[in-house]
């Protein structure tokens, strides 16, 4: 007998002749398949609750309730439960009207073992993944509070989610660490919703994208005539959060003249709009973002040192998602779950395939771009590569190396870019680790 590569489904199998169902049921049986055998329509309709955990092939012919009208109950209850009909030489016109009323699939008789048991294979495969599926997206639903904002089910997300809990009720102002698209804005929102703040405002500022001529102005505010240009008050940033959160993102990014400014404020709590005098006392908390490390800009001269002290009261890092592939499959069907409902398309099934490539991928976009891609799956628009008609699962070579890939590329990313540091913290020697890169076609100037 072949191992049941199944476990938990089966075959359930509906034959009024005696004969046809044994044969049949050893068949089914000998490839290593789990049989339930019933006589009549009437016998296997109790065992065919929601969602029931395998397939139905049925006989068209039957005493009482006819295998159509079995077909019609089926799928009325569950309209993706594979069901495959079994016809005699003058039932193929019949069987394929069974097909537009939802039928997975039709053999005619006589049939061979071989055939019977690769079309229930099919069956069996494809709703191993909508119970899979389905399991998953009852996972999500049921996830409530933070565990529905941040999604994850490895350690590393699990050690995030208890910090942002724990220092959400603080006012201690926190540093956000982590790559592009690795979700810091979210951390940000989720750190001010679980606070005490959460009735006042939440302030982004994205300190990459202010142009240096203007930030001091949407940073601190202005009054009327304070400059060329100003015909009217402007309530600053800073002023706009009394009360709330002021999200810096990038901060790495603000001109150090700004910085002692931005330190004033942070020391004093007390912020001067452009052309005035008055101090306006504010009561915020800070969350600042980088994704370069602030205490090595500091040493390097590129951020002030007393600010990011200020600012370090406490520190949160998020990491890169090709360390944390096991969240993938969770955060990707979230993801499309999302896209469906914002686009009006129905939720496609994630293959075990596509899920395969994903998970070989090296996601340097991190979970911006994982979401970019469900974002594609859901409209249609995969690329080849991951097109699901066009991905297999991925070998354990290929697993290994897009795992060396990501320990090689945060080693590189850790020591911006250092071959010999990197080779060190590796414990590889310099050469080894120059054939690996370029092997994997790694350029070392991006961690530069």
């Amino acid at each position: 007998m072949q191992e049941n590569t199944f476990d938990g489904l089966q075959v359930l199998l509906v034959e009024d002749d005696a004969v046809v169902r044994k044969g049949a049921r050893q068949s089914l049986e000998l490839a290593g398949l789990a049989v339930t055998a019933c006589a009549s329509a009437e016998e296997a309709l109790p065992l065919l609750v929601p969602e029931f955990a395998g397939v139905l092939v049925s006989d068209i012919r039957l005493p009482g309730i006819d295998g159509l009208q079995l077909l019609d109950r089926a799928v009325a209850q569950d309209a993706s439960l594979p069901v495959i009909l079994v016809t005699g030489h003058g039932d193929v016109s019949m069987a394929v009207g069974a097909m537009r009323r939802g039928a997975y699939d039709f053999i005619e008789k006589p049939f061979s073992a071989d055939l019977l048991v690769e079309v229930c294979r099919r069956a069996l495969d494809k709703r191993r993944l909508v119970l899979e599926n389905l399991a998953l997206r009852r996972q999500l639903e049921q996830r409530v509070g933070i565990e529905a904002r941040i999604v994850g089910r490895s350690a590393a997300m699990a050690k995030v989610r208890h910090l942002v809990l724990n220092l959400a009720p603080k006012s201690a102002d926190v540093i956000i660490l982590g790559e592009t698209g690795t979700g810091k804005e979210l951390i940000a929102r989720c750190l001010h919703d679980f606070s005490e703040r959460r009735e006042h405002p939440f302030v982004a500022i994205n300190c990459g994208a202010l142009p240096e001529a203007i930030f001091e102005s949407e940073l601190f505010g202005h009054e009327e005539g304070a400059f060329t240009g100003a015909q009217r008050q402007r309530i600053g940033k800073i002023e706009y959060a009394n009360g709330g959160t002021l999200f810096l993102d990038e901060i790495e990014s603000m001109p150090l003249a700004l910085q002692v400014k931005l330190l004033r404020v942070l020391q004093e709590r007390q912020v001067e709009r452009l052309g005035s005098n008055k101090l306006i006392s504010v009561n915020f908390r800070v969350i600042a973002a980088a994704k370069d490390d602030l205490n090595v800009l500091a040493e390097q001269g590129r951020f002030r040192a007393d600010l990011y002290y200020r600012l370090n009261v406490a520190s949160l890092a998020l990491p890169a998602l090709r360390n944390r592939r096991e969240d993938i499959p969770l955060l990707f069907e979230y993801f499309v779950l999302q896209a469906a409902v914002r686009y009006g398309q129905p939720a496609p099934l994630v293959s075990a395939e596509l899920l395969a490539s994903l998970m070989a991928q090296r996601w340097s976009g991190n979970v911006r771009e994982l979401h970019n891609v469900a974002d594609r799956f859901v409209l249609g628009l995969l690329d080849d590569s991951l097109n699901p008609a066009n991905c297999r699962a991925a070998s354990l070579a290929e697993q290994v190396d897009a795992f060396e890939i990501s320990i090689i590329e945060e080693a590189l990313r850790r020591h911006g870019g250092n071959v010999i540091d990197a080779a060190g913290s590796l414990n590889i020697p310099k050469k080894t680790l120059y054939d690996k890169l370029k092997r994997f076609d790694i350029s070392t100037e991006q961690f530069r």
